[in-house]
C-alpha cells in the first residue's frame, strides 16, 4: 500500500565525486563533526551569541536551501536544548525571526519526545510549527516538523495526509518529509516493511540523482534489518536499495559532510548484505564524518563501534568477525 503520492521533476547532472585511496587516520574521526557553515554557528552560541546562527538561517533561506537549512536548524535545537542561553537571547532580541520561529519549533519537538507528558507537550508546541510556518510559505522545513509531530502524537491518516501534501507541494523532493512519512509509516505499521519500500522506491524513481530522496529505500533498508518484526523482505529489494544509494554517493565529493549519513547508513547496509568491498569503498567516502545514526542502534558507544568496524574492515578481517559486529535481529511474522 502507497500512502503518499510520489512526484515527478526533470532531473539534471552532477558532477562524480573523487574516490580518496584510503580512508582518514583514525585519529581524525570525529562523531557527528559539523560543517564549515554550522561550525562557527555552534562556536559562537557557545560563547552565548546568536548572530552567526541568525546570519546562517537567513542565509539558507534566501537562497531556498531546504535540506541544508533543515539540517541546520535540527543541529541548532538539538544545541539549545543543553545549551538555551543564546538562543532565549535570540528570541527576546528578535521574536519574529524566522530562524528563531524555526529552531524554537524544532527545540518544542525535541523537548517534548523522550518526557512521558509527550501528547501534552506537543499539543503545546502546535502554535510554534504554526508560526515558524507562516514566517516563509515557501519553507518547507516546518512542514517537516508538523510530520515529526503528527507523528509524535498519534494523529490520525487523513491529517498526516494533509500535512504532506503541503509540504510537498513547497518542495517535491524534500529528502526531511520523505524520512518524516516513512517513518510514520513504519510507526503506525509496526513491521509493514513493504509497504515502507512501496512508498521509498517510487519517490526514488521520481527525485533527481542528485537528490537524497535516492537514498531513501536505503533508509527502508535500514529499518528492515534491524527491526525483529514483520514478514521478510526479497533480498533484491536491499540490493537495489544499496545500489541506488551507492549511486547517490559517487555523486558527491569523498568526505563530503551533506552525505555523511547516507554514506554511514549505507556502510552498515553493504555489511549486512556482505559486500565486503563496496563497504570498503563507502568507508573511504566517509573519511572522518562518523555519524551517531546508525551505529547508536547497535552499540552505546557509536563512535568506538564505528572504528572497530573500520580497523575490522581495513585488516581483512574474516566475514564471521564482520558479522559479528552486526548481529541480525531474530524475525518473527506478524
Amino acid at each position: 500500500m502507497v500512502l503518499l503520492p510520489a512526484f515527478l521533476r526533470p532531473t539534471r547532472k552532477t558532477r562524480r565525486a573523487s574516490r580518496p585511496d584510503s580512508p582518514a587516520p583514525a585519529d581524525d574521526v570525529i562523531l557527528d563533526a559539523p560543517d564549515d557553515r554550522l561550525s562557527p554557528a555552534l562556536v559562537s552560541a557557545g560563547q552565548g551569541e546568536f548572530t552567526v546562527a541568525a546570519a546562517l538561517l537567513a542565509a539558507t533561506r534566501a537562497a531556498a536551501q531546504w535540506e541544508e537549512r533543515d539540517a541546520y536548524a535540527t543541529r541548532l535545537a538539538a544545541f539549545a536544548r543543553s545549551r538555551p542561553e543564546w538562543f532565549e537571547a535570540w528570541r527576546a532580541a528578535d521574536p519574529g525571526d524566522p530562524g528563531v520561529l524555526l529552531v524554537g519549533a524544532q527545540l518544542a519537538v525535541d523537548r517534548a519526545w523522550p518526557s512521558p507528558g509527550r501528547a501534552e507537550l506537543l499539543r503545546e508546541a502546535s502554535p510554534l510549527i504554526t508560526a515558524a510556518a507562516r514566517a516563509d510559505d515557501r519553507d518547507p522545513v516546518p512542514w517537516r516538523i508538523a510530520l515529526d509531530h503528527a507523528r509524535g502524537s498519534r494523529a490520525g491518516h487523513r491529517y498526516f495526509e494533509e500535512l504532506w501534501e503541503a509540504a510537498v507541494r513547497r518542495s517535491p523532493h524534500h529528502y526531511g518529509c520523505h524520512v518524516a512519512a516513512l517513518r510514520y509509516l513504519a510507526t503506525f505499521w509496526h513491521g509493514s516493511h513493504r509497504e515502507c519500500f512501496d512508498f521509498a522506491e517510487p519517490a526514488a524513481q521520481d527525485a533527481p540523482p542528485g537528490s537524497l530522496v535516492q537514498a531513501l529505500p536505503l533508509r527502508a533498508a535500514f529499518g528492515y534489518l534491524t527491526d525483529a518484526c514483520g514478514p521478510e523482505v526479497p533480498r533484491e529489494r536491499l540490493l537495489a536499495a544499496a545500489d541506488r544509494a551507492a549511486a547517490l554517493s559517487a555523486r558527491y565529493p569523498a568526505a563530503d559532510p551533506r552525505l555523511a549519513q547516507v554514506r554511514n547508513k549505507l556502510l552498515y547496509v553493504l555489511l549486512r548484505l556482505e559486500r565486503w568491498e563496496e563497504a570498503r569503498t563507502q568507508l573511504a567516502l566517509i573519511g572522518p564524518y562518523a555519524t551517531s545514526y546508525p551505529w547508536s542502534r547497535v552499540s552505546e558507544d557509536p563512535l568506538g563501534h564505528f572504528l572497530r568496524l573500520r580497523d575490522a574492515l581495513l585488516t581483512d578481517a574474516p566475514p564471521a568477525a564482520l558479522a559479528a559486529l552486526l548481529p541480525a535481529p531474530p524475525r518473527s511474522h506478524v
